[in-house]
């Protein structure tokens, strides 16, 4: 491979790269320097002098660079492989070995609908970088069509910094376009629940979409996800003389295989067995619509707190607390790979404690 030094006059003035060429194969690199073309005074013929010194200084570390391996035309053939490719290959990784694979997916969908052509590494810039942020700050919504959280932008803007960064350990980016690029802040996740007197009300009024009604109770008494609980089948619920029901699935979230306790309650919403392979919450759907019709059966209760379907798994978390149950206890029932995302449970319990120390007041 050879790296040479070359001039080109532009706009007047004497435009300084770098030329690499190997094998029929050419790469050009700017080193934004520039002489005065023609120079005329003393002042002009100083300055070309040094910044030609400067130019020759880096074409001279290029050629040691070369020499040790670290820049070559290997690197070029890899900048022009696909980002998107490589990112899916880190998502199969992060499926069988990461706790977190469905951010990294989630992250990856809004990456494709940001720039649905794909790119090249040798394309990845601080532009680039700065416009998904902007993206996922402005634009990106949820399927329910409502923009990110605070902690989603959060999250996927982490997991796009970490493929650049894991991609110029594998040698296919030279530099982290992303290192300059301020994070999101980390919100303070609101985690809406219903009070047992409450999940008690719904209980007690008709909901347009009857199965959407028993998913979220279901949810409410086990702490299943929608992910889990739409693919939740027969052959998974299971009953044991020890164990009594007990479902055995895999977490579509996190991958994980688990083994969750219900009560005979949660097994009796479930209804009339079926084939064993078949969908127990056949035909439940995420939609706006499934969403619209939720908000609406919590307030036909009185209700007027803004509730989702992940709700009845924040009920199902504030009311085992409540009631008693340990915070590590509560962390297995619900899947938690790490026991500080259960402890955000707890801090609601503690404000619940205060509220209700605050409540007695005298005239003093």
């Amino acid at each position: 491979m050879k790296v040479t030094l070359r001039q080109r006059v532009k706009n007047n003035k004497v435009v300084l790269y770098l030329d690499y060429y190997n094998r029929g194969k050419r790469k050009i690199e700017s080193l934004k320097l520039f002489l005065h073309h023609k120079p005329k005074t003393t002042e002009e013929r100083t300055f070309n002098k040094k910044t030609l010194a400067l130019a020759e200084s880096i074409w001279a570390q290029k050629q040691i660079e070369i020499q040790n391996g670290i820049y070559g035309f290997q690197d070029l053939e890899k900048l022009k492989g696909s980002f998107f490719k490589y990112i899916s290959d880190l998502i199969e990784k992060k499926n069988s070995s990461s706790g977190n694979f469905g951010n990294w997916e989630s992250m990856f969908k809004h990456l494709k609908i940001y720039s649905p052509n794909g790119i090249n590494f040798q394309n990845l810039d601080k532009e680039y970088v700065e416009g998904f942020k902007s993206y996922l700050d402005k634009n990106a919504k949820t399927k329910a069509q409502k923009l990110l959280s605070q902690n989603s932008k959060y999250s996927y803007f982490g997991k796009f910094k970490a493929a650049l960064k894991q991609a110029v350990k594998d040698g296919f980016l030279k530099t982290n376009p992303s290192e300059s690029i301020s994070h999101f802040k980390q919100g303070e996740p609101q985690r809406e629940f219903l009070t047992l007197d409450e999940l008690q009300s719904v209980v007690n009024v008709e909901c347009e979409i009857p199965l959407l009604k028993k998913a979220f109770l279901f949810s409410a008494l086990t702490g299943l996800r929608w992910s889990d609980i739409e693919k939740l089948v027969w052959s998974e619920v299971q009953h044991s003389k020890e164990m009594g029901y007990y479902i055995r699935f895999r977490q579509k979230k996190t991958k994980g295989v688990e083994t969750l306790p219900i009560s005979e309650q949660a097994y009796s919403l479930l209804g009339e067995q079926n084939e064993k392979s078949n969908k127990i919450f056949e035909g439940l759907n995420y939609s706006a619509w499934s969403n619209l019709k939720l908000q609406q059966w919590v307030m036909k209760a009185g209700i007027s707190k803004t509730i989702t379907f992940h709700c009845a798994r924040h009920t199902y978390a504030t009311l085992q607390l409540t009631m008693g149950t340990d915070i590590y206890t509560v962390s297995k029932l619900l899947g938690h790979k790490e026991l500080r995302t259960t402890q955000i449970y707890a801090k609601v319990i503690d404000d619940k404690k205060k509220d209700a120390a605050n409540r007695i007041k005298l005239d003093l």
